[in-house]
């Protein structure tokens, strides 16, 4: 995987980090592909899961990399949107951790997270307009179902930054840390979830972000409950022991 994304694994969970500090993380095609390339190791490997998304240098990403779009570069792959996730995020769930800056294509790939753990110095912003641009990676589609309609629109219509604790209170950052405490604050999240049955977590996310059909939320939730790890679970809490989960 090219230097400008890291890729390690922390005990089931996957830290992927943007790594072009010089550049302010700006997206790129590199960028891309390694994203793209990570996101789709979080879901095929049965030792992960859940993925941390986090930029390196203070910054987590201030958008798509206008030089390389100048020379023909694009960060989206295929269908798959930006990065790979904007359009087809991952299966498993997804934690952005966010220090500083998260502009533009940057502010998009959270909007692909389920979760935001951000520090105190972040900020986060949709300018595209201020360019007689339109936010077409998901902040103009989705950023109306992830606070209010009328604070959504603010963003998007005046393009002006919000700071850490307004995200919170938007209710689109989930957690805010002090200064260079992001990604930990996001590990501790992780662990929190990784702690569950696999199955479960997967599935449920399916359902919170695809579906309000009862019918498909059936046809998606009954392998749950005909799972060893569903069994295994029961007899964890009856034996008062930490389940082992198995992943089926």
């Amino acid at each position: 995987m090219a230097d400008e994304v890291l890729v390690e694994r922390r005990d089931g969970v996957q830290v992927i980090t943007i790594n072009r500090p010089g550049a302010k993380n700006a997206l790129d095609r590199a960028v891309a592909e390694g994203v793209a390339a990570a996101v789709d190791e979080l879901d095929s490997s049965d030792d992960l899961r859940v993925g941390v998304l986090t930029g390196a240098g203070g910054t987590f990403s201030a958008g798509m990399d206008l030089k390389a779009f100048l020379r023909g570069e694009t960060p989206t792959i295929g269908d798959r949107g930006l990065c790979g996730i904007t359009r087809t995020p991952p299966r498993k769930p997804l934690i952005g951790a966010v220090e500083g800056w998260a502009l533009a294509g940057g502010f998009e790939l959270l909007l692909a997270c389920d979760l935001i753990v951000a520090a105190e110095n972040a900020r986060f912003g949709v300018p595209e307009v201020k360019r007689s641009l339109v936010a077409a990676e998901g902040a103009a589609l989705q950023l109306t179902q992830r606070v209010p309609f009328n604070l959504a629109l603010e963003m998007l219509l005046t393009g002006e930054p919000v700071t850490a604790q307004r995200a919170a209170e938007m209710g689109l950052v989930n957690r805010v840390t002090t200064e260079g405490q992001a990604l930990e604050g996001a590990l501790e999240l992780a662990a929190t979830i990784a702690a569950n049955g696999p199955l479960a977590v997967a599935v449920t996310k399916a359902v919170a972000r695809g579906t309000a059909d009862w019918t498909r939320a059936d046809e998606l939730t009954a392998p749950v409950f005909a799972s060893e790890d569903a069994r295994e679970g029961a007899t964890a809490f009856a034996e008062k022991r930490a389940p082992v989960w198995k992943g089926r």
